[in-house]
């Protein structure tokens, strides 16, 4: 099974999520940053996973990431999540989608940048294999909420079993 996890990370914590749930997925998985991400996803693809934080309940924009720069986050990506879907090809074929995203645990904030990700893949011609799912962060730069990385990495196994099924 091919897999590409588009991630938008600022703090590092969406990253390591990524990761974990790369680790889960298993097989031949590739992590990128959306900063990076190709607009066009390969024909070749079994499952797309994007991920990125929740600010300002729903994907970042330029404003909310240099209002992390403020914060003092140092990595701000010129592109977040948003972007990369905005400017996204529909899938040639049939592709499988999912979305996570990261928030805080406290204060517990209302909105999902996954929820809305999913919303505008599906709209796209993306068929959705999950719910979107969100992992926990104390504060908003981090670490990662305890048990994240073990729920993350257990999720890319049901999420791989799901296409695979």
């Amino acid at each position: 099974m091919r897999t590409l996890i588009v991630v938008e990370s600022i703090w590092g914590n969406t990253e390591a999520i990524a990761r974990a749930i790369a680790a889960g997925v298993g097989g031949d998985v590739e992590v990128v940053d959306a900063d990076a991400a190709s607009p066009v996803v390969p024909d070749d693809l079994d499952l797309l996973v994007v991920g990125g934080p929740t600010h300002a309940f729903s994907m970042s924009t330029a404003t909310t990431r240099e209002s992390a720069r403020q914060q003092g986050a140092e990595r701000i990506p010129v592109r977040g999540i948003r972007e990369w879907i905005e400017g996204l090809a529909a899938p040639g074929r049939h592709m499988r989608v999912a979305t996570f995203d990261t928030r805080t645990v406290s204060p517990r904030l209302p909105g999902s940048a996954a929820k809305k990700a999913l919303k505008r893949l599906v709209a796209l011609g993306f068929q959705p294999v999950a719910k979107a799912e969100t992992f926990g962060v104390h504060g908003y730069s981090g670490p990662l909420a305890d048990g994240e990385e073990s729920r993350a990495q257990a999720w890319g196994r049901t999420i791989a079993s799901a296409v695979a099924g």
